[in-house]
């Protein structure tokens, strides 16, 4: 197991040194790599790609992006984000080319969850890393306060990224109902206590490495490498020391850049909402210039969902669901219009560029016209939601020290 934060930033050289380490003795013949999409182009993960193939070059390699829902990558984007021939990418189909595990038992996320769930988890992955000519799999990613499991990346890069809508959704949901406040910045959650399940008791056996980054102000800034829960513990403890940003009083006005290239969808882009909720006061206002949000999810039928249910809050949400086959057969969809929806503390408006006034206020949200969003003033200004999280001191509790 190799990893230490670093400051200044790791170089290039120091981030191969690394990787030489950890693959030394290791007979390669294929290897897949599972980074992840252009929406997450800030975990220098395509560098680590670039830096495998620099390093196993009598290799046969195959990249899968690990996806989850996300619209898959065009040749561009591949090309601009991890930079090998397209030739090397694999598409992963989250409602296809599926084997399924097991489950996780429904006493088991009962008693994680506080009995705010109990259905058991379905555990499926891409039948890729199930082909037994991998003699590695490098899962690469960045570890950042996530609104569903607490921190991003380590396993969950396998079972959502990776994985099938069974996990998906229930994953989605667990974290809606157990409340994102409650899990935003911290390792110890009921979703995260869910894929630890899953990695011990289904996934075990795979030759999989780690390869888990600490980014800060685009430098990177944490580099761990190996297996194990130890190693996610400590990339979380890194992270939540440099992208935790603490705020002495609750804010009034919040205005949040969404890179036009990067988000596209309501669905991505309400990171501005999940990252600053916990920062926002109540009666606030948070404003999102969204000049590249053209749509709100990123298929045809979470798309759907959202344009029906609209971001209404937890409790419409939730007997939305009870009253609705189409809502309860895409949890995921579900637990997103809870995550994005302010529960009437805060108003949020939206200047996207590809959506009209009617689509944005049916949705839920204030509108916009994009040419008036240049003339924004006033107000804490944060530039990219997904970097991190912004919170009132105390929202969150320290982590006990062990």
């Amino acid at each position: 197991m190799y990893g230490q934060s670093a400051s200044p930033a790791i170089g290039m050289r120091e981030v191969k040194e690394r990787l030489t380490r950890a693959l030394a003795g290791k007979r390669l013949k294929k290897v897949l790599l599972l980074p992840p999409d252009a929406t997450r182009a800030h975990s220098h993960a395509g560098e680590l790609v670039r830096a495998l193939f620099d390093l196993l070059p009598g290799c046969r390699i195959d990249v899968m992006p690990a996806l989850g829902t996300h619209e898959p990558m065009s040749e561009a984007e591949c090309a601009a984000f991890l930079g090998i021939p397209y030739s090397h990418i694999i598409r992963h189909d989250w409602r296809g080319d599926l084997v399924k595990l097991g489950e996780v038992p429904g006493g088991f996320v009962a008693e994680v969850s506080e009995g705010l769930a109990e259905e058991p988890v379905g555990v499926e992955v891409s039948k890729r890393l199930l082909d037994p000519s991998y003699d590695l799999i490098v899962s690469i990613g960045q570890v950042v306060p996530h609104e569903v499991a607490g921190m991003a990346n380590y396993s969950k890069n396998i079972f959502v990224g990776c994985g099938g809508a069974g996990m998906i959704n229930s994953s989605h949901m667990l974290g809606a109902v157990y409340g994102i406040e409650r899990i935003l910045g911290r390792t110890d959650t009921p979703v995260r206590r869910v894929f630890d399940y899953a990695e011990e008791h289904f996934i075990a056996h795979l030759p999989l490495l780690y390869v888990l980054t600490v980014v800060e102000r685009d430098a990177l800034t944490g580099l761990f490498i190996g297996r194990g829960r130890e190693l996610f513990e400590r990339a979380a403890a890194l992270s939540r020391e440099r992208n935790i940003t603490w705020l002495d009083e609750p804010l009034r006005k919040c205005v949040v850049h969404l890179n036009e290239h990067e988000f596209k969808s309501t669905w991505l882009g309400n990171k501005a909402i999940y990252r600053t909720r916990m920062a926002m006061a109540d009666g606030g206002e948070l404003v999102v210039l969204a000049p590249g949000v053209r749509r709100f999810g990123e298929d045809g039928e979470t798309d759907r969902l959202i344009r029906k249910y609209g971001y209404a809050g937890r409790e419409r949400i939730l007997q939305a669901v009870r009253e609705n086959a189409d809502l309860r057969n895409n949890l995921a969809a579900a637990a997103h219009l809870i995550h994005g929806s302010a529960d009437g503390r805060f108003t949020v408006t939206y200047a996207a560029g590809g959506l009209t006034r009617e689509e944005v206020e049916k949705a839920g949200f204030r509108y916009m016209p994009p040419d008036e969003a240049e003339r924004v003033t006033g107000g804490y200004v944060i530039d990219n939601p997904a970097l991190g999280l912004w919170a009132v001191k105390g929202a969150i509790p320290p982590v006990p020290s062990s």
